[in-house]
């Protein structure tokens, strides 16, 4: 069941869905808001045995900062023992993922349900 995100800065809502945190980026993910987001995501990557869900699908714009912020997310995560999915629709980011090579490490899924299928070896636990 999906709840609506809860706020907690402008960029950044979350709510459970299946057993997961799910932590809902929105509208513009730039150098101002990972500033901002960035103690939070630390907050939740940081716990033992954590289940994080990033749903990039409400971004309207995703710079270098929002990548950072994901590959932090994903240490920290694999370093607690946990598992990070990844949902993204927006043909730009997904190309910025494809350059960069982090969307061989966090496989990005179009979909809530489709990031939670996918097997832990392929949702950034390598």
């Amino acid at each position: 069941m999906r709840h609506e995100p809860v706020p907690l800065t402008r960029q950044l809502g979350t709510y459970t869905y299946r057993g997961h945190t799910v932590l809902e980026f929105r509208g513009e993910i730039d150098i101002v808001a990972a500033t901002e987001i960035g103690p939070l995501l630390d907050r939740v990557t940081g716990r033992a045995g954590t289940r994080v869900v990033i749903d990039l699908r409400p971004v309207e714009f995703f710079d270098c900062s929002g990548l950072r912020l994901l590959y932090r997310a994903r240490v920290r995560v694999l370093e607690h023992g946990g598992q990070l999915h990844l949902v993204c629709t927006q043909p730009l980011t997904l190309r910025v993922f494809r350059v960069t090579g982090l969307a061989r490490l966090l496989p990005p899924q179009p979909t809530l349900d489709a990031a939670l299928a996918r097997s832990e070896a392929a949702s950034g636990s390598l």
